[in-house]
């Protein structure tokens, strides 16, 4: 892959696109993936761990993959979930066009593979499944997660795995330190080497003022 990384805008590396069978939501499917992108042969073991440890996603409304790569949490929950959008965000033009494409291919039209940029500053998300770009540095990581999380629906999760060997222990102090007010922060489950965590979004705190008889 030369210089590129998996959160390369536009990677120079050949595609060297290839056919890969893979279970997502059940299904055994064929898919397209490529060079230049983030696991390219296989569902990489955080994914499987995190789409393993994770609860159906809500029916409607709109969902987000952060860090969609070729697709396999977005597929998995356009596929379980027909009725919702699903936002498949990546910085990685050629991930975006895998996702499109292996979108189209399932047959799956509620599937948006956009740039961050591209999602309308609107729309708020029932839930966000994510294995995030831990290699692009800890400071573009937490900037990456303060601008999305805030974007969850009232009473609604965001899902993230993190190796343990890569800093998951130090991430969820830094999120609890963080989202300290109107958020809980928690370790759902440890498999593998990895960590999921899971951060809740509660309701706004009511401010009225209850007068008792």
């Amino acid at each position: 892959m030369g210089s590129d990384h998996y959160f390369t805008a536009a990677p120079a590396s050949p595609e060297n696109l290839r056919r890969i069978k893979v279970t997502l939501a059940g299904k055994e499917i064929e898919l397209t993936t490529a060079a230049g992108v983030f696991s390219p042969d296989h569902v990489d073991v955080g994914t499987s761990v995190l789409l393993a440890n994770t609860p159906p996603p809500p029916p409607g409304g709109h969902l987000l993959d952060l860090g969609c790569g070729w697709g396999p949490i977005s597929l998995s929950l356009a596929l379980a979930s027909p009725h919702a959008t699903v936002w498949a965000v990546d910085v990685n033009e050629r991930a975006l066009d895998l996702v499109r494409r292996n979108a189209a291919e399932l047959g799956l039209d509620n599937v948006n593979a956009v740039t961050p940029d591209d999602v309308p500053a609107d729309v708020s998300f029932r839930s966000i499944r994510s294995n995030p770009p831990i290699r692009v540095g800890k400071s573009e990581l937490h900037d990456l997660l303060e601008r999305w999380i805030p974007r969850l629906d009232e009473r609604a999760d965001g899902w993230f795995v993190v190796s343990r060997n890569l800093g998951a222990d130090s991430l969820q102090r830094w999120l609890a330190s963080t989202f300290d007010d109107g958020y809980s922060i928690y370790r759902a489950t440890t498999g593998r080497g990895f960590r999921v965590l899971k951060v809740r979004r509660h309701g706004t705190p009511r401010t009225d003022t209850i007068t008792l008889p």
